[in-house]
């Protein structure tokens, strides 16, 4: 089912007077409760839609219907964390003092591997647990629906590839709703369950994967088809 539903977007900048269009005439449904991954070539337009939908930007025109008031919160590239704030202050920054239950952070820093950690500053931390407070503080805010804008692009291979899998546990553990932004091929087949690919501003494919995150091999030949499919949608050759 949907939980947004975006009609007919389109969005435009203007650059020293030359106005540029960036999203032209978007549809997409944004299904409840899944990881929806939009997957396009740097400059394609999936920041801006990422932002529009999570209400950091307006659109020209067009329509975003929600299925509900939903709230939204974003985990950026950079974990973007107060470097006064031990783990523990980062992960409830934010938080009305009506919202904070203890017990509750506390559970979400030790879900995302912190629990050690609780009293550590950003400086001792290294990258990707940096973003791990990143990600249990979008938690904390109790968000529907979580805008994720390449997380885990400046993070090495294997840290990467850490952090997918937990995001993956995270989802289901929590029953979230996630907007995630590549350039990825193999991270966007191995978290999506809807990937959109976004092409000079516009949805040009959309694939639905049917198979339970956890266990998906990208070397099984389901998973090889469908990387080729989409390596063509986005004209590699």
């Amino acid at each position: 089912m949907a939980g947004i539903n975006l009609k007919h977007i389109k969005k435009s900048f203007t650059v020293d007077s030359k106005k540029i269009d960036v999203l032209n005439d978007i549809n997409l449904q944004i299904p409840e409760n899944k990881i929806t991954v939009l997957l396009g070539k740097s400059g394609c337009g999936k920041t801006t839609l990422l932002r529009l939908v999570g209400g950091l930007e307006t659109a020209d025109s067009g329509e975003i219907e929600f299925k509900k008031d939903f709230k939204t919160t974003f985990v950026f590239q950079e974990p973007r964390l107060m470097p006064w704030l031990n783990v523990l202050g980062n992960t409830k920054f934010g938080l009305k003092k009506s919202e904070y239950k203890k017990e509750e952070v506390f559970r979400l820093i030790e879900m995302v591997g912190l629990k050690d950690f609780i009293k550590a500053y950003p400086f001792q931390l290294s990258g990707g647990m940096q973003q791990r407070v990143a990600i249990a503080r979008a938690l904390a805010y109790k968000a529907d629906f979580i805008m994720l804008d390449e997380p885990f692009a400046a993070l090495d291979y294997f840290t990467r590839e850490q952090m997918q899998k937990e995001l993956i546990s995270i989802e289901k553990k929590e029953n979230k709703s996630l907007l995630f932004v590549t350039h990825s091929i193999d991270e966007a087949i191995t978290l999506a369950d809807k990937i959109a690919i976004i092409e000079k501003g516009r949805v040009k494919r959309e694939f639905d994967i049917d198979f339970e995150k956890e266990n998906r091999n990208l070397m099984d030949e389901y998973f090889l088809n469908l990387k080729r499919q989409v390596m063509a949608q986005l004209d590699f050759n």
